[in-house]
């Protein structure tokens, strides 16, 4: 059973490719309306989000954040590395959702402490069940900083 009084799940999605993104955050609607979705394109404006620096000084702290791995400017191994060296940063779980299956992509992530290592479906039905997974399990099962 839900509870009533329970937070809106805050998201950070860091994807730069739109259609990704796009489906995401529909599936986190679709999976629960308490959601509140923002997205940046890539790794280096994800920390400017964090850190609340340029365009992004009114930005709220995520609850969790979707990270994808290749991404321009700022790769998503570079930028996880960052969150989790970051004090202030490095208790937000982070889940990698990407398209890579690699055994190395899968090692560094845990290495640089990705929460979870999640591969993004190709099959539109797989891939929304996949993202409510990922919120059910964060709203519901773990508990989360605030």
């Amino acid at each position: 059973m839900r509870d009533v009084n329970r937070k809106t799940l805050s998201v950070l999605v860091v994807d730069d490719d739109d259609a990704d993104a796009m489906m995401i955050e529909e599936a986190l609607q679709l999976s629960d309306a308490d959601v509140r979705v923002d997205r940046v394109g890539d790794g280096r404006e994800a920390l400017d989000y964090l850190r609340r620096t340029g365009s992004h000084s009114g930005a709220s702290r995520p609850d969790l954040i979707l990270l994808d791995l290749n991404m321009p400017r700022m790769g998503g191994q570079q930028t996880l590395a960052e969150i989790k060296e970051d004090d202030t940063l490095k208790a937000i779980p982070v889940v990698i959702l990407t398209t890579s299956a690699a055994g190395a992509d899968i090692l560094a992530s845990y290495e640089h402490r990705a929460n979870a290592y999640v591969t993004k479906p190709m099959e539109l039905d797989a891939f929304e069940s996949t993202v409510g997974q990922i919120n059910r399990f964060y709203r519901d099962v773990a508990l989360l900083p605030r």
